[in-house]
């Protein structure tokens, strides 16, 4: 009856924040929850499945979007190594739940990387090869191409006619 009361005096507010309401809560980590809002009601069951796949895609981004230094290491073994699981079954967990494996969630990443150092940084494309641990400028660029269409010099130079001030303005 608790829930229940919960639950109807969220529903009944004029709030159009979304609330959580917590219905239970296993020694397992499975969470039951219901996240109502205005005109919205929704169950959400946040399990230790979830919280894996997280877990996954935020220790990916801190690795390629929050590492400074060149990185070099095998994803495969940072991931096991570091999530404590066999990378075969996060790799088929992740793949079955986002819908992409977890090499093109990475390639993904890498490119956006790519795509900020070629924008605020003075590091040629051989430079940025090897500071995201490509094997040649070549496999950086096709990696580039296939994700953003563009080639990187491409991509590059767009930067530069952006940061031109356009002559009918002046």
């Amino acid at each position: 009856m608790y829930v229940e009361n919960q639950i109807l005096g969220l529903l009944s507010s004029t709030d159009e924040d979304m609330e959580e309401v917590v219905l239970k809560e296993s020694s397992t980590g499975t969470k039951l929850s219901i996240v109502v809002g205005k005109n919205l009601f929704q169950v959400v069951r946040f399990d230790k499945k979830s919280i894996l796949i997280e877990k996954i895609k935020s220790t990916i981004i801190n690795l390629i979007l929050h590492t400074e230094e060149n990185i070099k290491v095998n994803f495969s073994c940072y991931l096991s190594e570091k999530l404590n699981h066999n990378y075969t079954y996060l790799a088929n967990l992740f793949s079955e739940v986002q819908g992409i494996t977890i090499e093109h969630f990475i390639i993904n990443h890498k490119v956006e990387k790519i795509k900020e150092l070629m924008i605020y940084s003075d590091l040629t494309i051989t430079e940025i090869a090897y500071k995201m641990n490509y094997s040649s400028v070549a496999h950086l660029s096709t990696q580039f191409k296939k994700v953003t269409g563009l080639s990187p010099s491409h991509f590059k130079n767009l930067k530069v006619i952006r940061r031109t001030p356009n002559s009918v303005n002046a």
